[in-house]
């Protein structure tokens, strides 16, 4: 598993009009080849009277799964534009569908990149991006009387809360780089007088937008 990558937020839509024609940039984000060509095949079905719907995806941690259709356009001006987008952005897991209604005006090899190209660009924006980084989940006990102080000085630090419950005592779950987990502890130990305990969890993806 990759300790760090970027992908999209989730599922979003944008349209733009060039030249009078409408292109309309779907973005989703698949782990499978399955799942790309399932939200491909949804998106045609739900436009099945455009002009065309070009496509792009890319999968794996390593990108080795790497897809671009151009349904009609000539060669290469349409669905390799968008994949292009993706990978210049740096995205994984990430697949795009542009549909164009054409306008009636002709935009030529260099319009139609630019064109598919700008619209999976601002698909993507419209979207959104955010970035998973594995980390480990580390539960820290505290009597209630702790709870205040430690949200406080959690907020401002470099860890993130995923989860506070309510019991007998007070359950933190925060995310904690591995390396990090002796210093977290040590840490929250001097906070607490030493009356936390740690139970270290599961290493799982945290999600956050990524920094523009």
């Amino acid at each position: 598993m990759l300790s760090f990558y970027k992908t999209v937020k989730g599922y979003g839509e944008y349209e733009i009009v060039i030249q009078k024609s409408r292109f309309i940039a779907y973005v989703d984000r698949v782990e499978s080849v399955e799942e790309a060509q399932a939200f491909i095949e949804r998106i045609k079905k739900q436009n099945r009277d455009a002009t065309h719907n070009c496509s792009a995806y890319m999968i794996g941690e390593n990108d080795q799964i790497q897809k671009a259709n151009d349904d009609g356009e000539p060669s290469g001006t349409a669905g390799v534009p968008i994949l292009e987008v993706i990978k210049k952005r740096g995205l994984k897991d990430t697949a795009i569908v542009v549909t164009r209604y054409f306008g009636g005006i002709k935009l030529g090899a260099g319009g139609l990149i630019r064109a598919y190209g700008k619209s999976a660009s601002e698909g993507l924006n419209a979207t959104g991006i955010v970035e998973r980084r594995l980390l480990k989940v580390v539960t820290a006990s505290i009597d209630y009387s702790w709870l205040g102080k430690i949200e406080n000085e959690l907020h401002s630090s470099i860890y993130d809360i995923k989860n506070i419950r309510y019991a007998e005592n007070v359950e933190v779950d925060v995310f904690v780089e591995e390396k990090d987990v002796p210093v977290f502890c040590g840490w929250m130990t001097e906070m607490t007088n030493g009356q936390a305990v740690y139970t270290e969890g599961d290493v799982l993806y945290m999600e956050k937008d990524a920094a523009e």
